[in-house]
Parts: structure tokens; sequence; C-alpha cells
């Protein structure tokens, strides 16, 4: 265990001994989030002096890097060799890190189509609760008997371990790339994608937006120069050939697109997580449209703090769940949590897990309870 290993470890178990939160910090790029931190006044274990790529083998398609790592540097050693992150971690600020990328389990437009960052991890390094050091998984893939814990630190926020160091999957760029425009209604663009996911096409991305009361759905196509010419020819709509287009699509992963930016500071940024089948929701009045990705499977809604409910609601008739992505004004700092009350069931396994991670609580989910 190399000096910087050894400090957090020392770190953690101090803690653990006196029962004292640690709040496990990188470069906040995600400090508005609600989860990302409960206790935000908690003493902050920065994560940032264990950086650097340990490994890289782009004939086996797999890198291992410190959870410090900037994410940025990843993705330029990655693109050197033609190879990317295909999930499309997001960048919603400069210097975010590759464990704060995993800990978040936030994943971009493809996702729908090319996984989440979860399907992505084949091993992890944690500091656990009492200050162990832990490795699960590896770096090839392979068939996982019982538990595939190493998944598990994906979306966990940091309330079951300390993310020391990640392994990952990574694939080559696609040899070709088009995206489509279609004027249409919400409706209509949930149709065609129900439609389209049904046929062999080369759907990687999409996104539905009403701007000034016009519908505008965005496909992106990615795969073969075969397959992808085919597919323009077969949809139909407007090829755009416009040079600013990646940029478009970097700016939906980051939140950066004009819909987002027109949230009024009293009005909450809503995730809403549905089937792909899943019909228009009917939002409570006054509620805009939705921004709608994954091909209907994402959905954000602007909405204030008390249609949370209402949201929520919808969402489950619909097979699926809510939860509260940004609070209103001053960039979430100091929102609850998830809105969505969990499972009980499900709830029982994350006390369950956080107990056997994190018995002293120090990263905030120990304890049990």
């Amino acid at each position: 265990m190399d000096a910087a290993l050894a400090q957090i470890s020392e770190r953690v178990r101090d803690a653990a001994a006196r029962h004292a939160p640690l709040r496990i910090a990188g470069a906040g790029t995600k400090a508005f989030h609600p989860d990302s931190r409960a206790d935000r006044d908690a003493p902050a274990l920065d994560m940032r002096a264990l950086a650097g790529v340990v490994s890289y083998e782009p004939s086996e398609l797999v890198i291992t890097a410190r959870a410090g790592t900037p994410l940025a540097e990843v993705e330029e050693l990655l693109a050197a060799h033609g190879q990317c992150l295909a999930f499309e971690p997001p960048r919603f600020a400069a210097g975010g890190t590759v464990g704060g990328m995993v800990a978040a389990g936030l994943s971009g437009p493809a996702r729908a189509s090319a996984g989440a960052v979860r399907d992505f991890v084949l091993g992890v390094q944690v500091i656990n609760g009492r200050g162990e050091l832990l490795r699960f998984g590896g770096q090839v893939m392979k068939n996982v008997a019982g538990y595939d814990v190493s998944r598990l630190m994906a979306g966990s926020w940091g309330r079951l371990a300390a993310i020391t160091e990640v392994s990952l999957k990574v694939l080559p760029f696609a040899p070709a790339e088009a995206t489509l425009r279609f004027d249409c209604s919400q409706a209509d663009a949930l149709a065609r994608l129900n439609a389209w996911g049904g046929q062999p096409l080369p759907l990687n991305a999409s996104c539905w937006v009403e701007d000034g009361g016009t519908g505008q759905l965005y496909v992106r196509l990615r795969g073969a120069r075969a397959a992808v010419e085919a597919a323009c020819r077969s949809m139909g709509g407007e090829l755009q050939s416009d040079p600013g287009v990646p940029q478009d699509w970097q700016d939906c992963r980051d939140q950066r697109l004009p819909w987002f930016a027109r949230r009024a500071p009293q009005r909450a940024l809503w995730r809403l997580s549905l089937p792909q089948t899943a019909p228009v929701l009917a939002l409570p009045q006054g509620v805009a449209a939705p921004l709608v990705e994954w091909h209907g499977a994402l959905r954000w809604v602007q909405a204030a703090p008390g249609h949370g409910p209402a949201l929520a609601a919808l969402a489950r008739e619909a097979g699926g769940s809510a939860s509260l992505f940004i609070a209103a004004g001053a960039g979430g700092v100091g929102a609850a949590g998830l809105f969505d009350l969990e499972d009980p069931a499900l709830a029982a396994i994350h006390r369950r897990l956080a107990q056997a991670f994190d018995p002293a609580g120090v990263f905030g989910a120990g304890g049990g309870g």
C-alpha cells in the first residue's frame, strides 16, 4: 500500500473508531446533486492524490485508473488510440474524476444503446468503512458467480466505500456516425422510436425537445458505414450536416442545451426513469413538456418542488421512478436525497450492504437501522 492509500486508510480507521462521518471528495463537479453528499459539513476525504493511469491495454480494450485521475485525461488517452468510454459520462464542469464518474453512475445520451456505467466496470479497489483495502472483479469480462460487487459501486455516491481504483471496458470509436432530425410531437417521437427499436438499425442516441412550440426529434446513428447509410435512407428525416452537431450532443450530455439553460431558479430539475414504451405523461398544469432521451426511457422535467408527489405518482404508474436531480435555486445545495421512496425490500438490501461495508457509518450510509 503506497503512502496516499495508507493515509486515506488511516483516516477512515480513525473516523470509524470515533463513529465520525467523512465526506468523500473529488473535484466537486456533481456537488449540485442531492445524492452527492448528505452530510456536507463532515470533514473531506480528498481522493485527488490517488491519480494516474495504472495500465492501459488498447488491444484488450481495458483501462485501469486511480480514482482521482481526471476524466478528461482518460478520454484524451483513449481517443489517441481510437477508443472511448461508450456510455458517454457527463462532464458538468471541468476536473471531473474517474472515481466520481463511477460513484455517480451517470451516463450520457448513448446509455440506452451502449449501456450504463456499471456495464463497463470490470473491477474496483476500494477502502471500506473499516479502513480496509479491498479489491473486487478484475480486468477481463467474465461470467460472474454470486454478487458482482464491483458494479455495486456504480451509482453508490460513495455511501458504501471510497473508490481508489477502477478497471473499465472501453470500445473503439464507431466507423461512421450520422444525425437525423424529425419535426414531430412527443407522441409521434415516442412512436417512431419504439418502431425503430424493433428493427436492425444502428440507433445510438436520441433527444426530443420542444423549442418555441415545435417538437424536434434528433436521432444519432453509429456503426458500420453501410449500416448507417442504409438507415439514413430508410428512416427519412433531415440529415444534419452542420459541423457543430457533435458539440450539440456533448451539450445534451452535459446539460448545456438551451432547454436546460432556461430553467427558472424556482424550478427543480426532475429525472424520470421510465420504460421506453411509456406514453406521453400528463404532467401537472403549468409544467412544460419534458426533454426526452434514451429512446423514451429518460425524461427531464422542470417543475417546482411542490409538483414532486405528482411526478413520482406519474412515474410509478408508468412503471418507473422519479428523482430530484437539481433542487430549486442555489445549485441544489442542501437538498434532500432521492425523492421517490424506496421499495421496502430494496431498502432492506441497501441497509444490509451498508452494514457490511460501513458499519460505523463513516460514509453516511452505515449502521443499518
